[in-house]
């Protein structure tokens, strides 16, 4: 299972660990993913989606119907919804 958001196809960054004689490696910025069941309204059902804590915050505000209209017309959708 990849660490992608389902919505926004946001997927880790990579970076550099420093450390305090500013030795340099390679490490990754891992998404905060949660897996949240959403309710459709349109389509009367469930949907469960593994989404960052940042497109829940989006939802919460937008709604889930305006996220993933959003996220199909970008050609972002992942899920199966």
């Amino acid at each position: 299972m990849s660490r992608k958001d389902d919505l926004t196809g946001r997927t880790p960054m990579s970076g550099f660990r420093s450390s305090h004689a500013n030795n340099k490696t390679k490490r990754k910025f891992h998404l905060n993913l949660q897996k949240r069941r959403f309710y459709i309204p349109e389509e009367d059902r469930w949907v469960t989606l593994k989404v960052s804590t940042k497109t829940i915050r989006t939802i919460n505000k937008n709604g889930i119907s305006a996220v993933l209209r959003e996220a199909a017309r970008q050609g972002v959708l992942t899920a199966k919804i």
